[in-house]
């Protein structure tokens, strides 16, 4: 959604609707006013393919697809290497003994996996995530503090829908994780980026942030930060830093909402004192299942204070009644019988082997554009050279058969086109050693544009011809895979 103009859906403008309905266009994310109904009643405008395209509300406006979820069906094909998506790497994961004793608790309590649950979560799983939490510091906790969710998205939904009004304002760190973002927008949120550097969300720039925006007449409810391995900035808070965000915070009142999906997945085993452990009753503690277990089960859970605690539980219950049983179940099985700390630790050592893979062949294919290398977590934040366009430079890259995600993805202000999130995670050593020499010679090809024509949108029909030459001049490793006998042409 571009902000300050009307949103184009299916080929029309919402804000063009007959009978002036809207006099105003609903709320962005960067301060567009709030619709104001007219006394006229409007007359319908159908749409061929929609409808019910005026009965909407104005919140549905806000509502699009990620730029990841719209790569999914390109990036899963075979012949793709896919630098997109941030799938945990599951094969590794004893599915044989799994499904035994999975077959067995459904033989022993079948009914109470297929039953409804409590709004807050099985208490058996509540119970098992505090040994959790104790890795990161969080001990001054019970199971009743615990509140289950279906995946961290739905986690920040319910934060976002008790604590915000339209046009109230979450300040981000810049980059913001695409999934945040689409929560935001469907609650009609402003989002204020703050900035970050290599050692996280910069506490000036975070306490000027609050000032600007009380100083412009914003309520400004919350702070959403991922202070470990940053999705998908790849950087993370610094320990000296956490007191002094969350002092500030204090300061001006503002709640922090912390996201943890990655805090386990330190390459050589490091962990960070979570900001929950430095303070019980100004941060609500987000984490999830799905990095370092499944992301099938859509498990994850919350820590927040009491009050909050309780509002998210009859969020929790008006928007999906309880979180399932059987995902919960399953959970609670396979941490009662497994060594799940020795499974992440095999983790941690695949996925700092994958992010050195890719740290080499960028070093070997790509030594002019710049990075950070993380130390733990699934991505790299690529800066690519000025004059090029990591969102027009994607179709190019997809017939190349290499996909990452534009770094438009992660802002709403149409920032991040020097910018493009690759993730190793998924990819095995090889195939990420490949991916990025094919996405070398788009880039190469792209550049060639930029330095004959001055701009990379500035395309000519022999484009193709010089990405073909660039991408032959590169000589592809003896891949176990056979990734050199596939198609490479742009």
């Amino acid at each position: 959604m571009s902000t300050g103009e009307g949103t184009t859906v299916n080929g029309g403008s919402k804000s063009g609707r007959t009978g002036g309905a809207t006099s105003e266009k609903a709320v962005g994310p960067h301060g567009t006013a709030k619709p104001v109904r007219s006394t006229d009643q409007p007359k319908p405008r159908i749409i061929k393919n929609d409808p019910w395209y005026d009965s909407y509300a104005s919140r549905a406006d806000a509502m699009k697809s990620s730029e990841i979820r719209a790569l999914f069906s390109v990036a899963s094909r075979p012949d793709v290497v896919s630098l997109a998506g941030g799938m945990p790497y599951l094969e590794r994961m004893p599915f044989d003994r799994l499904s035994e004793l999975i077959a067995k608790m459904m033989r022993d309590e079948g009914d109470k996996a297929w039953q409804y649950g409590s709004a807050q979560g099985d208490p058996h799983l509540r119970e098992d995530v505090l040994q959790i939490m104790e890795l990161e510091g969080i001990k001054d906790v019970q199971a009743d503090d615990v509140v289950i969710s279906n995946g961290s998205q739905n986690a920040l939904d319910l934060i976002t829908r008790i604590m915000c009004d339209p046009g109230d304002v979450v300040i981000a760190e810049a980059p913001n994780y695409v999934g945040a973002l689409g929560v935001f927008r469907s609650f009609q949120v402003q989002v204020a980026n703050a900035e970050t550097d290599e050692d996280g969300l910069i506490p000036e720039s975070f306490e000027e942030t609050i000032k600007s925006q009380r100083a412009a007449g914003r309520k400004v409810k919350f702070l959403y930060t991922v202070p470990n391995f940053h999705n998908p900035a790849g950087v993370t808070m610094s320990v000296e830093r956490r007191p002094r965000i969350l002092e500030i915070a204090r300061k001006y009142h503002v709640l922090v909402v912390e996201d943890n999906p990655y805090g386990l997945l330190g390459f050589d085993g490091q962990t960070y004192p979570a900001l929950k452990s430095m303070d019980s009753q100004n941060v609500v503690y987000l984490s999830s299942f799905s990095k370092i277990i499944a992301p099938g089960m859509r498990i994850a859970w919350i820590v927040a204070p009491a009050g909050i605690r309780q509002k998210l539980i009859l969020a929790n219950e008006a928007s999906i009644l309880c979180p399932p049983n059987m995902s919960q179940m399953t959970i609670t099985t396979y941490l009662d019988n497994f060594d799940w700390k020795a499974q992440i630790s095999d983790y941690r050592g695949m996925y700092k082997e994958r992010c050195n893979a890719m740290d080499a062949a960028l070093k070997e294919y790509l030594p002019y554009c710049s990075w950070n290398k993380p130390k733990g977590g699934f991505y790299i934040w690529l800066r690519i050279p000025d004059g090029l366009n990591s969102k027009e430079m994607l179709p190019r890259a997809i017939t190349a058969k290499v996909a990452y995600v534009a770094g438009t993805g992660f802002y709403l202000n149409g920032e991040g086109t020097h910018h493009m999130r690759l993730s190793f995670c998924y990819p095995t050593p090889e195939r990420i050693h490949e991916g990025i020499r094919r996405l070398a010679g788009v880039m190469d090809a792209e550049r060639e544009t930029v330095e004959l024509f001055g701009t990379a949108s500035s395309r000519i029909d022999d484009s193709d011809d010089r990405t073909d030459k660039n991408v032959a001049k590169r000589t592809a490793p003896a891949a176990k895979n056979a990734t050199s006998k596939r198609n490479h042409t742009v």
